[in-house]
């Protein structure tokens, strides 16, 4: 990331619009800032290249795919070196249910947050695949009740 790119009001005004629906055809958001289609082409690719913005994405809902439950867990790792560090993080990764890891600081080395299909089916990941990692010495599960929002950072 460029940390000495600067958004004019411009470029804000395009992130805006791409925020509330990131199909939206360049040619629109050009005609709705009366500027030309290469300009907003222009400013995408500068804020591409700065870092910026990382590709669009399509977000699926996990209920419709049958996960209905959201859980976060923390997990303690018994770190000796920095290539055990590396191997359970490996190890974490490879779990497809795992959607999200950050390494944190406090009581805790990971925090992972993970969809499954039910209740069953979170101990079944919890103690088959990450329990079963022998580094990890605890976990802390919270299961998510409900989502009550999330959103990207605003663009001021």
């Amino acid at each position: 990331m460029n940390n000495n790119f600067h958004l004019d009001s411009l470029d804000k005004r395009i992130v805006k619009f791409l925020l509330r629906d990131a199909r939206t055809p360049f040619t629109e958001i050009a005609r709705k800032c009366r500027v030309s289609g290469a300009a907003i082409h222009q400013r995408m690719a500068r804020m591409k290249e700065a870092g910026l913005i990382s590709g669009s994405y399509l977000r699926l809902n996990p209920k419709g795919l049958g996960y209905h439950t959201c859980a976060f867990i923390g997990i303690q790792v018994n770190l000796t070196t920095t290539s055990t560090h590396e191997e359970v993080f490996d190890r974490i990764s490879q779990i497809p249910e795992i959607i999200e890891c950050h390494h944190i600081s406090g009581k805790y080395s990971l925090l992972v947050k993970v969809y499954t299909r039910n209740n069953e089916h979170l101990k079944k990941i919890i103690v088959e695949r990450i329990q079963s990692i022998p580094e990890i010495t605890f976990t802390e599960t919270f299961i998510s009740l409900e989502s009550g929002f999330e959103r990207e950072l605003p663009v001021e």
